[in-house]
């Protein structure tokens, strides 16, 4: 049970750092307690987990620029950031984890504007069916966070500039572009601006959870931690993750999202393999590269060999099944 709720701002926009915070954040909130977040970034494209920089945007165009690429610690897709944007971190004890309860805050903050927002699957905040706010989750032994956006004045030309959003996930939305399938907030509402925002979140967060926000101070947090993981989510391997030497590509999308699986193929053994995906399951990937090595590359042994893979948990199993009639069905 929650009995301390915990509230805490960003001073900078620096996006490694952002990250850095939220994982010591993660690892340092206590079994009763809840903490909100709130963080920007500068001219940034976040990336899910499990997928690859060059496919979800254009990397030379964005660092030429003087743009970021991050790589996030949760699953999904890839997303742009700039100060038209507020993200927010839920950081919970895995007990405690309540969505409801934490999407409810940011859409009674967005109702203190007078305008009526609505949940649309797990992980997106809608009004008049366009989304301004998508979220993503994580989970490391018994510590949660959930994370999302919060568009409030982005400029919608450079999210569709940097961003190369597959026209597979754009049919499956039933939309024709990115522009037509976000919003901000400032279309709905004039005048408002991030601190009412902010102030609106904190008010939200207090009244959601019934408890009284203790305010802790950015300055205050643990410096030299904070330092090593930013230089972690700095780096250039984890940014970029594996590249193979691959000869195969295949692809697809599924109800559950997007899958590129590339094959480095020896007399006809699977060498190497790299999978990418924006699902928001993210442990299955590497479970699937694993299975996948040394394997023949032909329909019946992909087949078997990702039969063979013992998952975790029924969602997973059900992900399996779908890769299975797929790699069934593929002309390899």
């Amino acid at each position: 049970m929650i009995d301390k709720i915990t509230y805490i701002e960003s001073n900078q926009t620096y996006p490694y750092k952002n990250l850095a915070v939220e994982e010591h954040l993660l690892l340092n909130c206590a079994k009763n307690q809840c903490i909100l977040y709130l963080w920007q970034n500068r001219n940034t494209i976040v990336i899910g987990r499990n997928q690859n920089a060059w496919k979800e945007c254009l990397v030379s165009k964005l660092e030429a620029d003087g743009g970021f690429i991050v790589r996030r610690l949760s699953g999904g897709g890839a997303v742009y950031h700039d100060l038209g944007n507020l993200n927010f971190t839920f950081l919970v004890d895995k007990q405690n984890y309540n969505l409801d309860k934490q999407l409810q805050v940011i859409i009674e903050a967005v109702g203190k504007f007078g305008i009526k927002a609505q949940r649309s699957g797990r992980n997106d905040i809608l009004i008049d069916g366009r989304k301004f706010s998508g979220n993503a989750f994580y989970e490391t032994g018994t510590h949660c966070y959930h994370h999302g956006t919060i568009m409030l004045d982005v400029n919608i030309e450079d999210l569709s500039k940097y961003l190369t959003v597959s026209k597979e996930k754009l049919m499956s939305k039933g939309v024709a572009s990115v522009k037509s399938r976000v919003a901000n907030l400032t279309d709905f509402k004039q005048g408002i601006d991030i601190e009412m925002l902010k102030r609106n979140l904190f008010e939200a967060f207090q009244e959601v959870y019934g408890l009284k926000a203790d305010i802790i101070k950015f300055e205050d947090l643990d410096r030299a931690d904070i330092e090593k993981r930013t230089e972690y989510f700095a780096s250039w391997d984890v940014i970029f993750g594996k590249r193979i030497d691959f000869q195969y590509e295949i692809s697809k999308r599924f109800e559950w999202g997007q899958i590129l699986i590339q094959f480095c193929v020896e007399g006809g053994i699977i060498k190497d393999t790299a999978v990418f995906s924006d699902a928001m399951k993210t442990t299955f990937i590497p479970e699937l590269e694993s299975c996948l090595k040394n394997c023949r590359y032909d329909r019946d042994s992909l087949c078997s060999a990702v039969s063979s893979a013992t998952l975790s948990d029924d969602i997973k199993d059900a992900m399996k099944k779908d890769i299975i009639l797929w790699l069934g069905d593929i002309d390899l």
